[in-house]
């Protein structure tokens, strides 16, 4: 087929007027919002089982993500095709549970076939639905009203601006609740263990420290060429100068070493306790890793000992550390 010369102009004027349409679609819903919306949130928060969200083509991959949403902000919720509903998927559905119906028309076939099924069952049913006077409308418990204007398809037939409604309706339902239920940074943290927010929040001191023999220590009295090896042995650059009671009076690093060297010093005689920084910064074990991450930043240093209740030594860390554990 001989490829259409493109009407770069025409173009933009039609992704434009999408914008409009869809932007309209959504600020509708604002202007609709109500005490349905305040039911729907209060039934979903009294609800013992999940929120059960269902829905027939471009409202399905709209209701997935709903339900992915709610689930990953405190509302336990799954996605049931209505399709598999009717062969076999609706014993997934309990009596604890509430349905979240999504429907532009209100009149999807599928959903049609097991609405009367779930409310026999005594389950709640929430409507996500344009058609207010809708078969799916009457079956249900509350109605929240996703309705559009018209689509942004030209030909007004492609679930466009519809389905963009529906996706902000369903944001606000799970912001209202997550609200609404104290849902917190931490609590979003655990249910996103592998991104970078639960990476920050979760991971503590204690799970990226170097212990035991990993952490360079020296007594007062030893030489620069005993603190030299100990700093390159582990390969921390730096070294505790260890004083009674397990504690670390002073830190000496591979800079300092560095600025004796150009000052031309005689590193012959002096010992640990000579040239030592006294009072190291600490953090404890059960801190959070970020926590390091600001108080290395906060004072312009790359390292930190790590001290138990009585500051007694047991680990340490620098920025590799916590770059290595993706804290930073």
């Amino acid at each position: 087929m001989p490829s259409l010369p493109l009407d770069s102009d025409a173009l933009l004027a039609r992704a434009r007027a999408t914008f409009d349409i869809e932007s309209a679609a959504v600020l509708g819903l604002k202007a609709r919002i109500g005490p349905s919306f305040i039911e729907a949130v209060r039934r979903i928060l009294e609800v013992r089982g999940r929120v059960v969200v269902m829905g027939m083509g471009k409202s399905g991959h709209v209701g997935r993500k709903i339900a992915a949403t709610l689930a990953s902000t405190g509302t336990p919720a799954m996605f049931v095709h209505p399709a598999e509903a009717s062969h076999g998927d609706l014993g997934m559905i309990k009596a604890v549970d509430i349905v979240l119906a999504i429907s532009n028309s209100g009149e999807s076939d599928e959903l049609a076939a097991i609405l009367p099924v779930v409310k026999r069952q005594g389950v709640p049913l929430i409507a996500m639905t344009g058609g207010r006077e809708s078969s799916l409308a009457r079956h249900a418990d509350v109605v929240l009203d996703s309705g559009v204007e018209k689509e942004a398809c030209p030909l007004n037939l492609a679930p466009t601006a519809s389905t963009t409604a529906q996706m902000a309706l369903g944001d606000a339902l799970a912001v209202a609740l997550l609200d609404a239920r104290g849902f917190g940074a931490e609590d979003f943290a655990r249910s996103h263990p592998g991104g970078a927010l639960g990476r920050k929040l979760l991971t503590h001191v204690s799970d990226v420290m170097r212990s035991g023999e990993a952490v360079p220590r020296v007594a007062p009295t030893a030489g620069i060429s005993e603190l030299m090896r100990a700093m390159s042995n582990q390969g921390f650059g730096a070294a505790a100068v260890m004083g009674e009671g397990g504690r670390a009076e002073g830190i000496f690093t591979d800079g300092d070493l560095r600025r004796l060297i150009e000052a031309g010093a005689d590193l012959r005689t002096p010992t640990a306790a000579d040239v030592m920084h006294r009072g190291p910064r600490t953090i404890r074990a059960d801190a959070l890793a970020v926590e390091a991450a600001e108080l290395m930043e906060q004072h312009g240093i790359t390292r930190l000992f790590v001290v138990d209740a009585e500051d007694r030594l047991v680990g340490a860390l620098n920025t590799t550390d916590l770059m290595r554990a993706k804290v930073i």
